[in-house]
């Protein structure tokens, strides 16, 4: 067991998303003394959705997306290290914003249900309705 699950109790492993939220609070407080910073709210968020904006950029460099350029073999490795890179930002975000990772998950699943009604078409949201089935020929 790690120093950080150790700090953190027992538990956390049932719930992944709240020991990311977790591991994630205790980085940013550990960051915030380290190096002295003291940003407000919106500082932070903003500080984030750039480093976020910087990461995703960093993804697309590993999904190779310069047509342009002749194909290198695939390093889903360093796809996959852009992805966690991503997360982290992401959650910095939500807990500068105060969000928890039960307001993130219950978000989520209201605004998938919302998805899926669109798509259905039974959305008060107009425009979303994918198109039915192929007709028969």
């Amino acid at each position: 067991m790690s120093e950080v699950e150790k700090s953190l109790g027992s538990g956390l492993e049932d719930d992944r998303l709240g020991t990311i939220f977790a591991w994630q609070a205790r980085f940013q407080e550990d960051l915030v003394a380290r190096r002295g910073l003291d940003f407000d709210e919106r500082t932070w968020i903003q500080k984030q959705a750039l480093a976020l904006i910087v990461e995703l950029g960093e993804v697309l460099e590993a999904a190779q997306f310069k047509w342009w350029k002749n194909p290198q073999p695939w390093d889903r490795a360093h796809l996959h290290e852009e992805l966690v890179d991503v997360l982290h930002f992401y959650v910095a975000m939500c807990l500068a914003a105060g969000m928890t990772a039960e307001d993130l998950f219950q978000g989520y699943l209201a605004k998938n249900q919302e998805n899926f009604r669109r798509q259905a078409g039974e959305s008060a949201k107009p425009g979303y309705a994918a198109p039915s089935a192929r007709p028969e020929d």
